[in-house]
């Protein structure tokens, strides 16, 4: 959580990029402020993130952030700004939005991480479906550190990493540096900052070659499943996998594999 400072006014909240056949990359556009979370920032990010929901060329999408970090979590001077409860918790309302959309988005969606995460910048890496960081970012949730505790990031975190690891990074607000982050599980892997463009590209693009329907069965299944008890996983797994290979892309895959051809994917 950083103070903010206001973005030029000719330049987008959030840079469009399509940065290979089936990769587009998303960049949060308020370095001067860390790319700290305002309100506007988060509209932004929402309506792209929309927009590539229903845009076929879109496969696979990479989230960064311009300047010296990726994400500075929400932004203070906005946050102390807002003048009744009913503004407050409408910001909340939107965070939670943003990061319930991302795990529900149809499209994987990358996190590339530079420099510092922190607070909500570390809850947007964690609501990521894949993370990659460069061997100097940094990670935290800071809010004990000023009297307010991360309760928002907690629920991705909870989500993604070990219980006693959450705990920590929650109570104590301390800086984690990248290996930690890989071996807590917060992110997939660390990479020097020189390669972590073109690793994160070299992934979506893997990515980004599968059938994007059945990606998106898939990441509906697995998400959907994680809170059911044994049982009631395996059940909505045989249905996902049932309407998976009813669907197109799956006999193409099959019947590629078995005439030892590249599939074509019909993405239906």
């Amino acid at each position: 959580m950083l103070n903010a400072a206001a973005p030029l006014a000719n330049e987008p909240l959030v840079r469009v990029q399509h940065a290979a056949p089936g990769v587009f990359r998303l960049t949060l556009n308020r370095p001067k402020a860390y790319n700290s979370l305002s309100t506007d920032l988060m509209t932004a990010l929402e309506a792209e993130l929309g927009r590539l929901a229903d845009l076929p060329e879109a496969r696979a999408i990479v989230l960064a952030g311009a300047g010296p970090g990726f994400c500075a979590g929400h932004d203070l001077r906005e946050v102390r700004s807002l003048a009744d409860d009913a503004a407050k918790r409408a910001l909340m309302a939107q965070c939670c939005r943003l990061m319930q959309g991302i795990v529900e988005h149809p499209k994987p969606i990358i996190a590339q991480v530079h420099g510092t995460a922190s607070a909500a910048g570390c809850q947007l890496v964690a609501s990521c479906d894949l993370a990659l960081a460069s061997d100097e970012a940094r990670f935290a949730t800071p809010g004990v550190n000023i009297g307010l505790f991360c309760h928002t990031p907690m629920v991705a975190l909870g989500r993604n990493v070990a219980r006693k690891h959450a705990m920590e990074m929650l109570l104590t607000g301390e800086l984690m540096d990248a290996p930690t982050a890989v071996r807590f599980g917060l992110i997939n892997r660390a990479v020097p900052a020189s390669e972590l463009d073109g690793a994160t590209l070299t992934l979506a693009r893997q990515i980004a070659s599968k059938s994007s329907h059945t990606l998106k069965l898939g990441k509906q299944a697995f998400y959907k499943q994680l809170d059911l008890d044994l049982g009631e996983a395996y059940a909505l797994a045989s249905e996902a996998m049932l309407e998976n290979l009813l669907a197109a892309d799956a006999a193409e895959g099959m019947g590629a594999f078995l005439e030892k051809r590249s599939p074509r994917w019909l993405d239906r």
